[in-house]
């Protein structure tokens, strides 16, 4: 499925819910939010976006704890976690998600290396989904797939959660 057709089947399925996205990026920079406004009509669905790349950004923009940064890294199951609640919290959406990861060349290490990437879904006053994925490929390869694999998890959660 193309980026372009699966971004209108989760748009698509929000208008059928009657869902609003909100969407945090720390990795792909905007790409999710950016394939979804591609689609006619993403206006109805897509409330807001964050792109918060620094710890003071996750700070200061969505109230992440410094600690829980400092504890787990940017680019952990908790910090996604912890940044797809916030955004919840700072909107007016029913979904969000939260996606970090380290899309390289650099910046890797053995414990996380280049294409690690953490994928958040969380439904308001629902269950939070956080996915791992070791992602192949250079820095646009790494984002395109952390697009794509978001897209998917939300339309998986949207089809079985709604």
């Amino acid at each position: 499925m193309t980026d372009d057709a699966l971004a209108a089947r989760v748009l698509a399925r929000c208008g059928q819910l009657g869902a609003r996205l909100v969407l945090v990026e720390a990795c792909a920079g905007g790409g999710v939010c950016a394939r979804l406004t591609e689609v006619p009509g993403a206006s109805a669905v897509v409330e807001r976006g964050f792109v918060p790349y620094s710890h003071e950004s996750k700070v200061e923009q969505l109230g992440v704890p410094l600690a829980l940064l400092q504890a787990h890294g940017s680019v952990s199951a908790e910090a996604a976690e912890a940044l797809a609640l916030a955004a919840l919290e700072r909107s007016r959406a029913d979904w969000s998600v939260a996606e970090t990861g380290i899309a390289g060349p650099g910046g890797g290490t053995p414990q996380k290396p280049v294409g690690l990437a953490f994928i958040a879904v969380a439904r308001r006053a629902g269950p939070v989904t956080v996915e791992r994925h070791v992602f192949t490929g250079d820095r646009s390869q790494v984002r395109r797939a952390v697009v794509e694999r978001a897209l998917e998890l939300l339309l998986e959660r949207l089809n079985v959660e709604s």
